[in-house]
């Protein structure tokens, strides 16, 4: 009851709040304030007359017609919107994001608490997302598919890569472990109905991206049928809830209008996705220019996982270190021959799961370009460019254990054969904010260095 007193003195007091807006809206909003004042004296003489509990209601409704205006759950930060609380909306979208948050979130047959607050849902392999699907349904999990020649793995994942596997718990076989999403994780996105897919936008690279900046390593003039590449793995800082920081492999085809396909892997530092800065193995795919189709990991239904020690959009554990340790991941993509599928493996040999060759149009087929590379978003905060750091923060020109790298890169041809690139490129779209430079030797075969701090005296 004192914190409800309090609440209501307060309410007498909010016309203080008005000399913080133009002459105009003050006028306005004082005359609003004393119309709810008058109301709150008339509830305070009720309330002697009334029951406790019905007096308490009242404050609470009294509180709420007060409250400033909020940001909508649709839209997230945006100031510009300014929209007055309205209850019954915003319940309508509470109602809606809950009802979200039951389709994705499967029954458990066991819950893991990870070290940095995650919940992993060991689900049933045939009960998760990618089987609410309509040519899923009814259906299980695939065998493994023959690996691309040339390729030889051990099936041995890196120990405790992720935070959650360090707790000692695993997923019993049968099962796959499964980020939960939370309510907050929907209540952080910009847009709730879009929430776990990318904005739309230029995949072209140049320098209209709409604020996503790339420095990337590509080929393209021919037909692929996969990708691998070992993948450097750093924290880079980003500077805002609404940016982000990835590096990832695109396997593309279409065009760059609306038909394109990708699928996509890598690991990504992502505050409004994850609601943390930690570096996180994630997938994506599209097939409608992230338009209507596609979601990260298991968001949606779409990728299959088939492995029960890997949790995708889970966080990478060690990462590496300016000066430091060096550590990074490998990935390869490749389309299985026999049924056509483009599976996931991680790391020497450990596959992760499956796109349906059904999701896609053009990748029905095969990829007609492959990128590497980072990734940015640049909401130029405050009017500057931001300092949301690439890869490791330093330029490719500081070299191993100071800048961040791709090693191995290599295709997979139509004979299923893994092979180097022969005619890699390489391109950043702002230089001095990210900068990419590539090469060749007999250890790593082909690679590049690239990254960068974002703004900074060449980057303003």
């Amino acid at each position: 009851m004192v914190t409800l007193f309090w609440i209501w003195m307060d309410i007498k007091n909010r016309n203080k709040l008005c000399y913080s807006f133009d002459h105009r809206i003050r006028q306005y909003q004082c005359r609003q304030q004393q119309k709810y004042t008058d109301s709150a004296n008339m509830a305070s003489s009720w309330s002697s007359e009334i029951s406790p509990i019905i007096s308490i209601f009242l404050c609470f409704l009294l509180v709420l017609s007060l409250i400033c205006p909020v940001y909508s759950l649709e839209t997230g930060n945006s100031p510009a919107n300014n929209q007055t609380f309205r209850p019954d909306h915003e319940l309508k979208k509470l109602k809606l994001i809950r009802e979200h948050l039951n389709k994705i979130n499967k029954p458990a047959v066991k819950t893991i608490q990870s070290p940095d607050g995650d919940l992993i849902d060991c689900v049933l392999s045939h009960q998760q997302p990618a089987f609410d699907h309509p040519q899923l349904k009814g259906q299980k999990p695939l065998e493994p598919p023959d690996r691309p020649h040339g390729h030889n793995p051990t099936g041995m994942v890196t120990e405790n890569f992720q935070l959650w596997g360090m707790s000692g718990e695993s997923c019993p076989e049968g099962t796959v472990p499964i980020r939960r999403t939370s309510e907050q994780d929907m209540l952080r996105a910009s847009s709730f109905r879009r929430f776990g897919r990318k904005l739309r936008r230029h995949v072209r690279r140049d320098t209209n991206s709409n604020g996503h900046e790339h420095a990337v390593g590509y080929v393209s003039g021919d037909q692929y049928y996969g990708a691998k590449a070992s993948i450097n793995v750093w924290a880079p800082r980003v500077s805002n809830q609404y940016e982000f920081s990835l590096s990832q492999m695109w396997v593309i085809s279409g065009s760059f209008g609306d038909d394109l396909n990708t699928i996509e892997a890598g690991w990504q530092v992502s505050p409004e996705l994850y609601g943390d800065n930690y570096p996180r193995f994630f997938t994506y795919w599209t097939t409608d220019a992230y338009q209507a189709t596609g979601c990260y990991n298991l968001l949606c239904s779409g990728f299959v996982q088939t492995n029960n020690r890997i949790a995708i959009g889970a966080a990478i554990s060690p990462t590496s270190s300016y000066s430091g340790g060096q550590f990074d991941i490998s990935l390869l993509v490749w389309k299985d021959p026999k049924h056509g599928n483009w599976w996931l493996e991680f790391g020497n040999g450990v596959l992760v799961g499956y796109w349906p060759s059904f999701l896609f149009t053009h990748l029905r087929d095969h990829a007609s370009m492959i990128q590497f590379g980072g990734e940015i978003v640049n909401s130029r905060p405050s009017g500057f460019h931001t300092s949301t750091q690439m890869g490791s923060g330093h330029f490719a020109g500081e070299g191993f254990g100071k800048a961040s790298y791709f090693r191995n890169l290599q295709v997979v041809d139509w004979d299923n054969n893994l092979i180097p690139l022969s005619n890699l490129r390489v391109l950043a779209d702002h230089p001095n904010c990210y900068d990419i430079q590539g090469g060749i030797n007999r250890v790593w075969g082909n690679y590049f260095y690239y990254g960068g701090p974002g703004r900074n005296v060449r980057c303003p």
